[in-house]
């Protein structure tokens, strides 16, 4: 009896040595999310998607061991629809947000309330651009939309001298340097912080970089182009190559230096010891034209402009080598694809579709098309620039929109990757235009889009424009006065 009495308790002595309660929560608990989204960074300029000019090697390091959605698009490609199409799982003509400098409706179903109300600490860092009460404006506890960890500005793109607001303190910050660098110093802390707790945490990254102001980079990044030779697409026309060299110099800048600052943020996850169970990701608002089509920034439904990075890496359940997904990925998408990640129901307010099933390969994906659209034109591509209203869809090989006078663009994207060559109109496909039409118009059904002039659209969610047809920035602070800036 004495001799069975020694081995359990050197059975348990051992049990209890080998698996440690906190090690059991952890590996039960749900897994966190860590989401960085940069401003205005096409999915082209990445070393992993090609492009020979971009110093991306974390991010390529990051892709071999990810699943690359390589056809995400912003549906509205532009910042404050983008922001609040994530946060919410709509389209823009349901939750409002079709112009920048608008509010989101307080009372929304977001991704920051659904996780903290599921168990997770929630946090968000840098730029935010769905609060419509100045660029500059403090931003109240009660519209930050359930998230407890808050160092967040609306909006700014001077990166050097980058204000934010802490949490619930009307006292504006500034990021020490350039924000890029600061932010991610700071979402470390806040990982290495959060891996010690028994809680998931879900942090959302926001960088205003690699948007205009081209040149701001630091020197260490800006000299790695000074003198770099650049391949420009072909899409870019001769008078305008001159331009796009001198831009595409301080963009590519900026991407190295987020980079960097990406391989940090991972090896954060490492050295915390929760990469395994953590959902990375990475991924844009929308693209930048830079000189493309003769032209600049978003808005337009161009590959540059409507196309995205998105890295998915959960070594748990994703391993660790590099997959390609030809998921047809949109901005609603997102949140209904992180929750089914993470197995939270997702709210009935959703309209994106949950997409994780498709990438965990237990379903085969069934969507062909994907809406893409303007509502209403405005700042960079305001009318008098050449904006207009348009409704389109992409699908694997086509481009197709229209606008309020019929047929705009169709792009067989397979055999002219640089959109040279508008086939609206043309015979050879007639049938092929005929279809994308009637999948168009199926698409705008299901979403009650009845395709209306813009100015109706800012008459029915009662926005202020100026006379260029943009929401002008409020220019005041958390007290209603004046910004002198």
């Amino acid at each position: 009896m004495k001799i069975y009495k020694s081995i359990f308790l050197i059975c348990s002595i051992f049990f209890l040595c080998e698996f440690k309660p906190g090690e059991v929560k952890k590996a039960d608990k749900k897994p966190n999310i860590v989401y960085i989204l940069v401003d205005q960074w096409r999915a082209q300029a990445t070393g992993y998607a090609g492009d020979k000019n971009a110093h991306t090697p974390n991010l390529d390091r990051l892709a071999a061991q990810s699943v690359n959605v390589h056809n995400a698009v912003s549906g509205m490609p532009v910042c404050s629809p983008h922001r609040a199409s994530l946060l919410t799982g709509q389209y823009p003509l349901t939750h409002g947000v079709f112009m920048n400098d608008v509010l989101l409706d307080t009372n929304k179903v977001t991704l920051g309330k659904v996780l903290t109300q599921n168990g997770y600490t929630t946090g968000i860092i840098g730029k935010w651009h769905v609060d419509g009460h100045g660029r500059r404006s403090y931003i109240p506890p009660t519209r930050q939309q359930g998230f407890e960890y808050w160092k967040v500005l609306e909006c700014t793109h001077n990166y050097n001298h980058s204000e934010y607001y802490i949490g619930d303190s009307p006292e504006r910050k500034v990021w020490d340097g350039y924000d890029v660098i600061a932010q991610a110093d700071d979402a470390s802390k806040y990982i290495k912080e959060k891996a010690r707790q028994d809680k998931p945490f879900a942090l959302i990254i926001s960088m205003g970089a690699p948007h205009d102001p081209y040149q701001t980079a630091p020197e260490k990044y800006r000299k790695m182009y000074e003198n770099k030779e650049l391949i420009l697409r072909d899409n870019i026309p001769a008078d305008k190559r001159e331009r796009a060299i001198e831009t595409l110099r301080g963009y590519y800048s900026h991407i190295a230096a987020i980079d960097d600052n990406i391989g940090k943020l991972w090896q954060t996850l490492k050295d915390a010891g929760v990469e395994e169970n953590t959902i990375l990701v990475f991924s844009a608002d929308h693209g930048d034209l830079l000189g493309s089509h003769g032209d600049w920034n978003k808005q337009q439904p161009y590959e540059e402009s409507i196309r995205v990075p998105f890295l998915i890496h959960y070594p748990a359940v994703l391993g660790k080598t590099a997959q390609t997904s030809d998921l047809l990925l949109n901005t609603p998408d997102i949140m209904p694809t992180l929750l089914g990640m993470v197995g939270i129901s997702i709210p009935n307010s959703v309209e994106g579709k949950d997409f994780s099933k498709v990438l965990k390969g237990e379903s085969k994906n069934k969507v062909e098309e994907t809406l893409i659209s303007c509502v209403q034109p405005f700042g960079q591509w305001s009318r008098a620039r050449g904006g207009k209203e348009y409704r389109g869809i992409v699908t694997q090989r086509y481009t197709y929109t229209r606008d309020l006078n019929g047929p705009w663009l169709l792009f067989d994207n397979e055999k002219d990757p640089f959109q040279l060559n508008n086939l609206v109109g043309k015979p050879e496909v007639k049938k092929i235009q005929a279809d994308l039409d009637k999948r168009l118009n199926k698409v705008l059904r299901e979403r009650n889009d009845q395709f209306r002039p813009g100015l109706e659209y800012v008459r029915q969610w009662n926005y202020v424009i100026d006379e260029t047809e943009t929401v002008p920035y409020n220019k005041i602070n958390y007290e209603g006065k004046p910004i002198v800036e």
